[in-house]
């Protein structure tokens, strides 16, 4: 019988004899295939995972002849060209047809399911036995022995992430029933590959506690704690400190973990509508859900319909069962303008919320979903997302185990939720007539409504039995108590024709004459922000945004917001900050057609591009001097751009307002405003160069190579460039992007702009230094720095000088280095550019490790690390505990060293794979 295993060293046997696989390409091939566990992979990821970007033209008959070739081995007998048993074709790639009998991984999966069905019908002794079966058959890595760049392939580093989930769900699951030995092996080996996981490191704590090893424990957590302040500069968090203190008192460790309290408690719902009635039916359907386990109510329906407000009451509801808090987003998946949230945006708000750093937060999708499972892991919350487009939206926001609600709203079906994660459907409709008067009365008083039954039926009517419709009725009935209702509805029935967007099928409704209604209420000036707040992307809109858009002092524009927000017109989700109901921005998009001339429409459009633009540019100016300076003509009249009032105040602006400045270029683009076009793109560039958005970055930069182009502006044309030429060489699209640079230093040069010359020829030699070009390297950075001296920018002066002595360092003149890297220590401290200082600190740290001064070194570098970390400079994190590790592991101190790699592989598994592969290989030396 054929047997593999890929929980460690990839092996083949048969009847118990191993069998040889060939060569390392072909164990590659064979690991991917078993690595997918029965299913199919494509013949491109096939040539992606053996050649990377770089196939041969004879890629596909290579893995044809690998193919026949273990097709042979596995089936000594089988005759040329047939399939066999094993190993098949199938649609566009191969499968190899193995199951639990045959595949350690399938084996380990089924038994990990049999252990979840166990405990989630109460069976724990059963459930923890099955979790350490599992788990033992894990030997070492997965697939260890493979090339190590092949080893960061996303398919075979899940497969350790998915070992270490199912070890914190075994040791959490056996803490809880009192079993915590039966794991602690397990918890003990993951630990050991994980040093730096908190997760992992206080369940292993708790557990020798819980085993009565109190020494043993104890000890545990001051090396965890020393290792954390050594290597990282940080303290325990909460959760792990929190063991730790008990652990000094005497205290018994006998919290369970499923009832400890989390380390932040999001209460994100919106509040609960108190005059909320109806929908008896519904919440029967949804309250009546099992408790205790992952349950998805798609709450649809059509705009207006009260999706939201149903979810959010029943959230309200049964918040008291879920005592880990409540996350809530609104997806805006129909937004008017396509500023749909997308799953990666989505995944960081929730991570944020729930108390992780925005510097610990992954750049990709997949390793934030990864990092947002594993924080959910042992926690019951509610999840509401609200407005979502489709299930490619939602699934990545699905906590990966029970415990917790999950509520999501949608206009669409969501039919993917029911078929693929068991999720109840519950469609709304219209309210009954009786609803709607039941709603109108809560709102009214039933008194007011009972006198003029004629008349609430009227309203009802008009209204469509649309509960947005009836909402907004309601409201300005209420603020004037002495309306007749039959005034009101004699309003309606004068109303303008019916807003398509609310149209209600086969009903006579006009929900249009409600908006419109409530419109002509408002001051003219409120009603002017109102029909220009539909030029805003959203999702949120702060007032100072508003007073720009309307040409208006700050203090008006919070005045007037007030009076929207009143006429419910307005929704202020935080204090400051408002949004507008999408059918209530397609309103206000009519309207501004209507009455708005082009001229005046054109004039706002600007304004707000401008808001942006030169709040962004302030932010900038506060963040970094990295970037080549951009003089833009002043804002247009009646802009008022936000303060930003320090250095740490600029990335969070950027971050908050990540998703309008999106829109906005896109909007710029698309309406012909070339300038702000590539000018927004160059304001928040740095910012996410150094988060790690480099895909993100390089698409705005292409958006501004176009806009520049249609200008016909040679230097915003050579800035372009340059900002793509930048994106492209962090994302190793190395011909592009000397392309782009060289192409941007010609148009410098050309407009005698000498700024721009020397900061591209700078950035030239950072590429030929990555491409091992070191003379080309040292002579762009040469001169760049005498371009630096003749326009007097200490800035520039110290980039170059920090390039020169790095270079230095690094073809072997370490003494000669030195001085230049201390020139620019020197000139970036009297600049207070900690990021500058970082890199020359860590250049400095280079030059002693390369002259055996590895204490030197090792202080340089932790001196670097600090400055990124303070600077939120991931990226160049990474290359400071990189280093790091090198200096400790001369010193001595392996454990140390790996502690290091581990920690910079991890920042650098996200977005730069080659070079993750490559430290990560260090520690396994």
């Amino acid at each position: 019988m054929i047997q593999f295993n890929v929980l460690g060293p990839l092996r083949v046997s048969r009847d118990g004899a191993e069998l040889r696989v060939g060569p390392a390409q072909r164990g590659l091939l064979l690991s991917l295939l078993l690595a997918y566990a029965g299913e199919k992979v494509p013949l491109t990821e096939i040539l992606d995972v053996l050649w990377g970007d770089d196939p041969p033209p004879t890629a596909t008959n290579v893995v044809h002849r690998h193919v026949g070739a273990l097709r042979r081995i596995l089936e000594p007998g089988l005759p040329a060209r047939e399939p066999g048993r094993w190993l098949l074709s199938e649609g566009g790639g191969y499968r190899l047809d193995v199951d639990p009998d045959t595949l350690d991984l399938a084996r380990f999966r089924q038994l990990t399911e049999q252990a979840r069905a166990a405990a989630g019908a109460g069976l724990t002794e059963e459930a923890v036995t099955a979790y350490g079966k599992a788990l033992g058959l894990w030997r070492a890595a997965a697939v260890t022995g493979l090339p190590l760049e092949a080893q960061a392939h996303p398919v075979f580093a899940g497969l350790d992430r998915e070992r270490f989930a199912v070890v914190e769900e075994a040791a959490t699951l056996a803490l809880e029933t009192d079993q915590a030995g039966q794991i602690l092996p397990e918890l003990q080996r993951a630990a050991e590959l994980q040093p730096l996981d908190e997760l992992l490191l206080t369940l292993l704590v708790r557990s020798l506690a819980a085993t009565g090893r109190q020494a043993q424990a104890l000890r545990a957590y001051q090396e965890i704690r020393a290792r954390l302040a050594d290597e990282l500069g940080v303290d325990p968090g909460p959760q792990l400190a929190e063991v730790g203190e008990r652990l000094l008192s005497g205290e018994l460790l006998a919290a369970p973990t499923g009832t400890a309290a989390p380390a932040f408690v999001p209460a994100q719902l919106p509040n609960d509508l108190a005059t909320f009635t109806g929908r008896e039916k519904e919440l029967a359907d949804l309250l009546g859900q099992p408790s205790g386990t992952l349950v998805i109510g798609a709450v649809g329906g059509m705009a207006g319909i009260g999706k939201t407000t149903l979810a959010v009451h029943l959230a309200h509801r049964v918040a008291d069962r879920y005592p880990d808090g409540q996350l809530y987003l609104n997806l805006r998946g129909f937004g008017p303008d396509g500023s749909a949230v997308t799953p990666a945006e989505a995944v960081r708000e929730f991570l944020e919320a729930l108390g992780v750093p925005a510097e610990a937060i992954p750049v990709g999708l997949d390793a934030r979903t990864a990092l947002y499972r594993s924080v959910l892991a042992d926690r019951r919350l509610i999840v509401l997302l609200d407005n979502a487009r489709d299930l490619q939206q939602v699934r990545p926001l699905l906590p990966g185990s029970g415990g917790s609600l999950v509520l999501v709203t949608s206009r669409n079906r969501m039919a993917g939720l029911v078929a693929g994660h068991g999720a109840r459907l519950i469609g709304l409709g219209l309210v009954s007539e009786d609803e709607a008067a039941d709603l109108l009365g809560q709102r009214l008083g039933h008194d007011r409504v009972a006198a003029e039954p004629a008349a609430v039926s009227e309203i009802v009517e008009r209204c469509g039995r649309l509960p947005l419709a009836l909402a907004v009725v309601a409201a300005r009935a209420a603020a004037n108590p002495s309306f007749p209702l039959a005034a009101v509805a004699a309003e309606l029935r004068a109303g303008a024709p019916g807003l398509d967007a609310f149209t209600v099928p086969d009903a006579e409704a006009d929900p249009r004459a409600v908006f419109s209604w409530s419109y002509r209420a408002l001051s003219s000036d409120a009603a002017r922000l109102f029909r220009l707040l539909a030029l805003h992307p959203g999702p949120s809109v702060g007032v100072a945004a508003m007073a720009s858009l309307a040409g208006i002092p700050v203090r008006q524009a919070g005045t007037l917001a007030g009076e929207l927000a009143y006429s419910s017109l307005l929704t202020e989700g935080l204090p400051g900050r408002y949004t507008l109901h999408d059918l209530l921005r397609s309103y206000a998009t009519e309207l501004m057609a209507d009455h708005d001339p082009a001229s005046e429409q054109a004039a706002a459009r600007t304004r707000l591009f401008d808001h942006y633009l030169f709040t962004g540019r302030a932010a900038t100016d506060r963040y970094t001097r990295t970037q080549i300076p951009v003089e833009p003509d002043g804002p247009a009249p009646g802009v008022t751009p936000e303060v930003v009032a320090d250095r740490e105040a600029a990335p969070a602006w950027f971050a908050g307002e990540r998703l309008p400045l999106r829109e906005l270029i896109r909007t710029a683009a698309a309406t012909g405003h070339d300038r702000h076009t590539w000018q927004l793109v160059w304001a928040q560039e740095i910012f996410l160069l150094r988060r790690g958005d480099w895909e993100e970055a390089a698409s705005y930069a292409r958006s501004a190579v176009a806009a520049a182009d249609r200008l016909g502006d040679p230097i915003a044309r050579a800035h372009a460039h340059f900002s793509l030429g930048r994106a492209e060489t962090l994302l190793r699209h190395d011909d592009e992007a000397r392309a782009d640079l060289e192409l941007s230093l010609a148009m410098f040069v050309q407009e005698g702009h000498c700024a721009g010359q020397a900061t591209v020829l700078n950035y030239i030699g950072y590429l030929a230094e990555r491409l091992e070009h070191y003379e080309e390297a040292l002579d762009y950075s040469r001169q760049a720095l005498s371009v630096y001296e003749r326009i007097d920018d200490s800035f520039g002066q110290a980039m170059a000088l920090n390039s020169i002595g790095n270079l230095l360092g690094t073809i072997g003149d370490a003494q000669g280095a030195l001085p230049y890297c201390r020139r620019a220590v020197k000139l970036f401290r009297e600049l207070d550019d900690r990021h500058g200082e970082g890199a020359a600190w860590d250049s400095i740290g280079v030059a002693h490790l390369q002259l055996t001064q590895f204490a030197e070194a090792a202080e340089c570098f932790a001196r670097a690390l600090e400055l990124f970390r303070a600077d939120a400079s991931r990226n160049f994190e990474a290359v400071a505990l990189d280093h790091l590790g090198d200096a400790q592991r001369s010193l001595g101190d392996l454990g140390a060293a790996r502690a290091s790699w581990h920690a910079a592989a991890t920042i650098l598994d996200d977005h730069d794979r080659p070079a993750a592969a490559t430290v990560r290989a260090k520690s396994r030396v």
